[in-house]
């Protein structure tokens, strides 16, 4: 039976002149429109399509992509909004997905942009959108395991992170001290599970962790990984044959104990000639006889002159007077 929301592979039973018929293995007929046929279309070929309703509530086919699919959830754009809901762009030519009031959260306004989850109506089978995603995402039942790869969609911010929808099943926990690169709302990323607690909270990140990174190849390993990736093969085989798999190790130590002992002995064996060879820098130092006498300058704070204290100034005047009268006298 043919659904709404989901993608099929179909076969071409019959040409009209609305478009073509497609089938399924049980003889379920869809409607293919001219819009997405070509001259080359002929009975028996095969089209990978996604149904959907159409405004007078039929099956109708299109091979082009849709933004959402039944069962997933997106980061869609509001292009219109009515007394019985918003429509969101769907990604399909002249059809919008319905957001009912009734699934609507938060302020829902023309041109901004909402996280919904795409199911299908029990009642009239058609797609609908809704923003309430408890019903759809929880964690009682986990079906990830640690370090496995999941697909992320960044659902809403917070202090400590970005809250993500996983695989879109699971709330998992993205931290910003895993982050090493923008990340905003409605980004789709691709991330691996760090940790499952008791109470079945997940937290994720955007780089595989410990061996596993290093074996997948995602990032660059560092200098000297393929060395040490192949002591480890060394040893396993060793292990396999019954060797003790330290053993290499064991000489190996020995080895550079040894030669580290007779690098320490020609160290000490440097000739004679050898050390005469090294050129010292020469530091010569000016003698005593030929340095300048400091300039004595008003600028200088530490070179002010010493002046004679005020009752040294009145002495010296009084002492002086019986010259000055003198010379008056004279």
């Amino acid at each position: 039976m043919l659904k709404a929301g989901h993608t099929y592979k179909l076969t071409i039973s019959r040409i009209s002149d609305y478009g073509v018929y497609l089938t399924d293995g049980e003889k379920n007929e869809v409607l293919l429109p001219n819009r997405y046929t070509s001259l080359a279309d002929k009975a028996g070929d095969e089209k990978e399509v996604f149904i959907y309703h159409d405004s007078e509530d039929r099956l109708v086919a299109t091979t082009e992509t849709p933004l959402l699919r039944s069962g997933e959830t997106g980061y869609l754009e509001v292009v219109d909004k009515t007394a019985h809901g918003a429509f969101l762009d769907w990604g399909l030519h002249g059809k919008d997905l319905f957001l009912p009031n009734r699934n609507q959260q938060g302020g829902i306004l023309v041109g901004h942009r909402c996280i919904v989850y795409l199911y299908e109506d029990n009642i009239t089978g058609r797609c609908v959108a809704t923003c309430k995603l408890k019903s759809f995402i929880n964690n009682d039942l986990v079906t990830v395991e640690p370090r496995q790869q999941v697909q992320l969609l960044v659902a809403s911010e917070s202090p400590i992170g970005y809250r993500v929808i996983i695989d879109n099943r699971h709330w998992g926990m993205l931290y910003r001290n895993q982050l090493f690169r923008p990340v905003s709302v409605g980004d789709k990323l691709t991330g691996y599970v760090r940790r499952i607690t008791e109470d079945n909270r997940i937290d994720v990140s955007l780089q595989q962790e410990g061996y596993a990174q290093e074996r997948l190849g995602r990032y660059p390993a560092p200098s000297g990984a393929g060395k040490r990736r192949s002591a480890g093969a060394q040893r396993r085989q060793y292990a396999r044959r019954g060797c003790p798999p330290h053993g290499n190790e064991q000489e190996s130590v020995q080895t550079l104990v040894g030669h580290a002992a007779e690098k320490r002995q020609g160290d000490g064996k440097r000739t004679r000639n050898q050390t005469q060879s090294i050129r010292w820098p020469i530091c010569v130092r000016p003698s005593a006889s030929r340095r300048k006498p400091p300039i004595i300058s008003y600028s200088n704070g530490r070179c002010w002159p010493i002046m004679p204290r005020q009752n040294d100034c009145r002495a010296m005047y009084w002492k002086s007077a019986p010259a000055r009268a003198t010379a008056y006298e004279s």
